[in-house]
């Protein structure tokens, strides 16, 4: 299983760049990339509360929940 950033979608849809969001959330451009690229271990729910505020979105919008499908590591099913 993996959570997906999809801010790349959403900056998008909005016409706003990376670099324009950092200065909105006031979050180095460098953890903002972490987070773009899905390399961020965590969030905290003020910057992520931050981002959707700017961004006009929900939560959802930006985190995506996708099931490896592969067998490996996955929880069994009750």
């Amino acid at each position: 299983m993996a959570v997906l950033v999809r801010l790349d979608e959403v900056l998008l849809a909005r016409r706003m760049t990376l670099t324009e969001l950092a200065q909105a959330v006031d979050i180095t451009l460098a953890n903002l990339s972490i987070l773009k690229t899905g390399k961020a271990r965590a969030i905290r729910f003020t910057t992520l509360d931050a981002i959707c505020r700017v961004l006009d979105c929900q939560p959802g919008d930006i985190l995506v929940h996708e099931a490896a499908g592969d067998g490996v590591g996955d929880a069994p099913d009750d």
